[in-house]
């Protein structure tokens, strides 16, 4: 069998799953700046990094849909209300959507932190009339989710995090 077309960049020998895409340098970026936010987050309880762009950070942790395992990401949430958190999946205008995004529709209960609290939550993805509402709000928190819009052709989804305890 030649696995040569199934070589990823990651090296050679190493195969990916035919029809998964290929790892990128801005993957790998971002795998290792995420985990570097994490720990800082982690270890200070959000008083370091717990910002950015003027925005809330959060730790979202979803399951893994193809491990079944936890999997944490760092993000900027651009509307927090005392009931829900507003994220957007843009992934920095990329033309796919992230992992964490494709991860709650399959699996839609996650844990976020933020402010150092944390709450399960279930998520869905705003439509119509709320996401009409939702949007210019969030460019308003931060202008550059309209920049990321306009280099993709897919619709940035806006996912609505509900519920939860606080567990803290």
């Amino acid at each position: 069998m030649n696995t040569r077309s199934l070589r990823t960049s990651a090296g050679p020998g190493r195969a990916r799953a035919p029809g998964r895409p290929r790892t990128t340098a801005k993957d790998r970026l971002f795998r290792l700046s995420t985990a570097l936010h994490r720990r800082i987050f982690r270890a200070t309880k959000g008083r370091v990094l717990g910002r950015a762009m003027g925005m809330p950070v959060a730790e979202l942790v979803t399951v893994g849909r193809r491990t079944g395992r936890e999997r944490a990401t760092m993000l900027a949430v651009p509307i927090l209300d005392d009931d829900r958190l507003v994220l957007v999946a843009s992934f920095g205008g990329d033309d796919r959507n992230p992992a964490w995004f494709l991860n709650l529709r399959t699996n839609p209960s996650a844990r976020v932190t933020v402010a150092g609290s944390t709450r399960r939550t279930t998520a869905r993805v705003a439509t119509g009339a709320e996401r009409a509402a939702l949007w210019p709000r969030i460019v308003e928190r931060y202008a550059g989710y309209a920049r990321y819009q306009q280099r993709t052709e897919r619709e940035l989804p806006i996912v609505v995090l509900e519920g939860g305890r606080q567990q803290r």
